[in-house]
């Protein structure tokens, strides 16, 4: 028989040389490898143990390599399927990640395996050789010898007092003397519930013996159910656990275990309701049927101003997919968009309902991709990893507010939840349904070209009408402290509000008491040591704190560059404008929500219960209230400032701003009453703010693209960012020079047709975080394979230069900020 070898992605490589590589599989492992499995292997030259996931299986010729067997097999079954295996290799071509770290992207952390290596004398060894041992190999040998079972190796160096990292038995074993095993161990063990149920031994018996009035309860109440948890018998038979445990002695029953799932905490709204759609509404959900049902992959835009009830759309379309047993995706930006959209899917859907986020533990993400993985839920809802969620047969996949940041990723690998959706969709001939009040330009540009199909909702659902906006002008001294951060045009608008037993919504995207501190006497301003960033006030713990590495340190006025006790706070945050409305207005209830706020388990949705319950009257907080939350009764909105979002210098600070504003506008006014949202600005007449109060998207959208086409920004290019960081300065600068070199030397000699612009190397605005100096190369070019393929040859050439191995260089295309 033909032995096979097996394609295995490696942990922990370089995307320099990183493949799916050749190992031999041995005889008795031949049953257990197979594609989507994860197996431990002998990797590099040491032939250190590590986790990897076979990719494929293929036939070993005769004239190949002698190639390494693996080591064990770690899965009872496939964890990936060969849609997923095929995404992995999608994503480190677009994304210039290793097939490992896409891999790892898929799962969920529960399912992380930890690695424990134990050691036995080997039998074998004789006294003659024990000679060659050094005193401690020695210690190693006889402490063994004595125990004549395996012994972890972290107890082993304990035990004779050496330090965790000495490598002693993995040297000892390496010669022969020690016998090591691996085992794997799963992070996040399964939940289980102690179940009991009558024995085969009783069932054997010819005559019944004798029961205690008790012992009679339990087995006939077993006899009826045939199984049920220890609980249970206790519970409805009114017995104790030493009753039980006694039957379970004599043989009359038996214990086992039984898998249970950790479910996640749900808000429960309104009950399951009849879902009637307006004239417009139906149109677009006509339409999107149709093209579910053309089984061939599709992508659509639903364009809706907001409250134009787009979620009741995703509902009908959902029960449509939910016929033909498909799987669904429903994806939200944020965290803090899930409750209010997950108890009305809870409500209408129950248990198919799977929900992915980082808020949740280990154990549950894990238990919720199970329950996707065996089919008991249909739905999986939650923010961009449920992206990945492990349906055999998915059928649509829908991002709301589709223009968000956050469905790309920061980290490796660097992903876009769409290009994940497209190729996910496409895979299985699907639908993929964008949607959005305010689109990114990219996806407008799209739809109307006609590469997405368009639907429109131009009114809002019920008969409401957007609310009317007000933009004041706001004019700050020379010192903004002694500022009032409430103009007269909101503080009446917000006593109007209180008066008519309403409620408010106030946006204020800056957290802290103060945004910054600074000496009055030489202007140093106090800033991070590990970031090139100003330190934040936060008047609770009294402490100035950095938001980017979360270095903190207790506020003094003395001044750490002159010494003069003149240090002051400038700008305003959640905090301080807290204390104004406490000011302002005593008898209001006061809900602040921002990152400090919301830091413990379901903080976030008991805030949102309570301020939908009218437990609170004003809710102020950062841009997590600004988008997706529905409150009927609120009927005012202010932005506190808009102006550092707007004349931020990143080539998106129009679109992000005319979204924020549209966006909360939007939450004023969704109920029977009319609603007003206020905006503070320096800049009343700017154009973007004056198309936002009209929620003029198309007027905007014109206006916008017509800079873009001009200057070259996307939808008119792609963006790629080469980023370079590292402790030293100088070097990391260099490094980047030494690669644009490189680029532009390759572009010339072997790649002259390939149209591209460079720009840089430059500093962020941020150049240093934690501790990392940052330079980047930002190339204007098309997201063609020609492309990758020369990019990924210059960071694979980079990465042998070893003069730069302490600077990290990784590429990013169409990052969501290129600075």
């Amino acid at each position: 028989m033909q032995r096979m070898i097996a394609k295995v992605a490696v942990e922990n490589t370089a995307f320099s040389f990183d493949d799916a590589f050749d190992y031999a599989i041995p005889e008795k492992l031949s049953k257990d490898v197979r594609p989507g499995v994860r197996v431990l292997v002998p990797f590099g030259r040491g032939s250190k143990k590590r986790q990897g996931v076979v990719f494929a299986l293929r036939e070993k010729s005769k004239d190949a390599v002698k190639l390494k067997n693996i080591a064990a097999v770690l899965d009872p079954s496939p964890l990936l399927n060969n849609e997923m295996l095929r995404l992995a290799v999608f994503m480190k071509d677009e994304y210039f990640c290793t097939l490992y770290e896409a891999v790892k992207a898929m799962l969920p952390t529960g399912l992380g395996l930890n690695l424990v290596t134990s050691y036995i004398v080997n039998p074998d060894v004789t006294d003659d050789m024990l000679t060659s041992l050094s005193p401690d190999e020695k210690s190693v040998f006889s402490f063994l010898a004595d125990k004549s079972v395996y012994v972890r190796g972290d107890r082993l160096l304990k035990e004779l007092g050496f330090k965790q990292d000495f490598p002693i038995a993995e040297k000892m074993a390496d010669k022969g003397f020690l016998i090591r095993n691996i085992d794997s161990v799963r992070r996040i063990g399964d939940a289980t519930v102690k179940m009991v149920k009558l024995s085969e031994f009783y069932y054997a018996l010819r005559e019944p013996p004798k029961f205690t009035a008790k012992q009679k309860q339990v087995v006939k109440f077993l006899t009826d159910t045939g199984s049920a948890s220890v609980k249970e018998v206790c519970y409805f038979t009114g017995v104790t656990t030493a009753v039980v445990t006694t039957l379970e002695r004599k043989g009359i029953l038996e214990f086992f275990d039984n898998e249970v799932f950790r479910r996640p905490k749900f808000l429960h709204g309104a009950n399951k309701e009849n879902i009637v759609l307006t004239s417009e509404q139906s149109a677009a959900f006509k339409d999107l049927c149709g093209r579910f049902q053309s089984d061939k992959a599709e992508t659509s835009l639903l364009f809706g101003v907001t409250g134009s009830g787009k979620t009741k759309v995703y509902m009908r379309l959902i029960d449509e997919v939910l016929k033909t047993g498909k799987g669904c995706i429903v994806m939200v930006p944020e965290i803090s968009l899930t409750p209010q959209l997950l108890s009305l899917f809870y409500n209408r859907y129950g248990e198919k309902v799977a929900v992915f986020h980082s808020a949740l533990s280990m154990g549950e993400r894990l238990d919720e991709w199970k329950r996707v993985k065996n089919g008991e839920a249909k739905i999986a809802l939650g923010t961009r990893s449920a992206v990945f969620a492990p349906f055999d047969n998915l059928g649509l996949v829908i991002m709301d507010e589709e223009q968000e940041g956050t469905y790309k990723s920061e980290m490796s690998p660097r992903y876009h939840a769409k290009d994940v959706a497209a190729f996910r969709v496409g895979c299985h001939n699907g639908l993929l349904l964008l949607a959005s009040a305010t689109p990114s330009l990219t996806t407008y540009a799209a739809a109307k070209s006609g590469i997405y199909s368009l639907n429109v909702l131009k009114n809002r659902y019920g008969n409401a009408v957007l609310p009317e906006v007000i933009t004041t002008e706001m004019k700050y001294g020379a010192d903004p402290t002694k500022t009032k951060n409430l103009s007269d045009e909101l503080t009446l608008s917000l006593k109007e509000t209180l008066e008519n037993k309403k409620q408010a919504i106030l946006l204020l995207n800056r957290r802290g008491y103060n945004t910054f501190a600074a000496c009055e006497s030489c202007g140093k301003v106090m800033t991070c040591p590990n970031c090139s960033i100003s330190l934040t006030y936060h008047s609770k713990n009294g402490r100035l704190m950095c938001h980017y590495c979360g270095y903190s340190e207790p506020f003094t006025n003395v001044c750490r560059e002159c010494g003069e006790k003149s240090v002051v706070f400038s700008g305003t945050g959640t905090q301080r404008l807290e204390e104004e409305l406490h000011d302002s207005f005593p008898e209001a209830r006061v809900l602040r929500l921002d990152a400090d706020t919301t830091t413990s388990r379901y903080s976030f949705e008991n805030s949102l219960k309570k301020f939908t319950n009218g437990e609170y009257d004003i809710m102020l907080g950062t841009q997590m209230v600004a988008k997706g939350l529905d409150f009927p009764n609120v009927t005012l909105v202010g932005i506190i400032s808009i102006d550092q979002q707007l004349y931020n210098d990143d080539y998106k600070s129009a679109e992000r701003t005319f979204d924020l504003l549209t966006q909360v506008i939007g939450r004023a006014g969704r109920g029977d009453s009319k609603g007003r949202a206020v905006i503070q600005t320096s800049f009343p007449e700017n154009e973007i703010i004056r198309l936002a109060e009209k929620q003029d998207f198309e007027a905007f959208y014109n206006l916008e693209i017509s800079m873009r086409k001009a200057m070259i920004y996307p939808p008119y290019c792609n963006l790629c960012v080469v980023s370079f960081t590292g402790s030293d300065e100088m070097l990391t600068k260099s490094a980047s020079k030494v690669f644009l070199n490189m680029l532009k030397e390759r572009q010339k000699n072997d790649f002259a047709d390939l149209s591209i612009i460079v720009l840089g190397p430059i500093a962020p605005r941020v150049s240093k975080i934690s501790g990392k100096y940052r330079f980047r190369i930002i190339i204007k070019c098309k997201n063609t394979k020609k492309f990758r393929f020369f990019l990924s040859g210059l960071l694979k050439d980079y990465a042998k230069d070893g003069r730069f191995s302490a600077v990290t260089a990784f590429a990013d295309i169409d990052p969501e900020s290129i600075l």
